[in-house]
């Protein structure tokens, strides 16, 4: 494998980590109220507890998805740290520099990642 010169990645990375964090202080802050102050104008108590609920799940969903998005971003830090940044988590082959690029925190060459998509696709059947 040829060296792959992370501190580009490195950087993107940080980047991404920072944005990720503010989003999710944004949800977990001030801004999660407007969903709830939104609901205001509902005609009746059952309709704004409905859209209330809804918005809180949608709050719930997003934070869940900014938290293992970081989780993910921290994983691909620690890999350019430990040296292996750019190697398959699974097979141990280089993944493509291109999808680096698209995506930084890829942790997985495109076949391993497609035979994971395929099999957690296959469970859900």
């Amino acid at each position: 494998m040829k060296h792959l010169d992370t501190t580009a990645f490195k950087a993107t990375l940080l980047q991404q980590r920072q944005s990720l964090l503010t989003q999710l202080t944004t949800l977990r802050g001030g801004e999660v109220g407007r969903a709830q102050a939104s609901t205001e104008h509902f005609a009746s108590r059952e309709d704004t507890e409905a859209a209330a609920n809804t918005a809180r799940d949608l709050e719930l969903a997003m934070d869940a998805h900014d938290t293992h998005e970081i989780a993910t971003v921290d994983a691909a830090l620690k890999r350019i740290a430990d040296g292996t940044y750019g190697e398959c988590v699974d097979c141990g082959a280089a993944i493509a520099e291109a999808r680096l690029l698209a995506a930084p925190e890829a942790s997985r060459c495109i076949t391993c990642q497609e035979k994971l998509e395929k099999q957690a696709k296959a469970s859900r059947v």
